[in-house]
């Protein structure tokens, strides 16, 4: 089976396309989190990019299974840094602490989180 490619002005439009649905997604998020907060979350955290990623791989090679067996590791143990990001935020917030200060005690746990997933994913 050839892998389909999508060039010129075609995948300009897609690109295109696709930044408009995800800009729409994320403000989508914003609202119903406005409402419901705990369903806006959950929707936040949907994996609509893995599956965006999964199909986009898949798209550029269907015969390239070591590809999609890595991404897809990658993506199960990088759930770990994002449950240690939303698990310092959970905890800066009961201390009231301020957002931006929320933001990078979170941001700066998840980069450690993320250097030791590719250490320990590389060896």
């Amino acid at each position: 089976m050839r892998p389909l490619h999508v060039g010129g002005v075609c995948g300009d439009i897609m690109k295109f396309a696709i930044y408009v649905i995800s800009v729409c997604f994320i403000v989508l998020c914003a609202q119903i989190a406005r409402r419901a907060p705990s369903l806006g979350g959950l929707i936040a955290v949907m994996p609509l990019t893995g599956l965006a990623v999964l199909i986009g791989l898949y798209l550029k090679d269907p015969a390239d299974f070591a590809s999609l067996t890595d991404y897809t590791k990658g993506a199960l143990w990088g759930i770990l840094p994002s449950i240690l990001f939303f698990l310092v935020a959970l905890i800066c917030f009961h201390k009231r602490l301020s957002l931006w200060i929320v933001l990078c005690a979170s941001f700066a746990v998840w980069v450690i989180a993320a250097f030791v997933h590719q250490w320990l994913l590389n060896k």
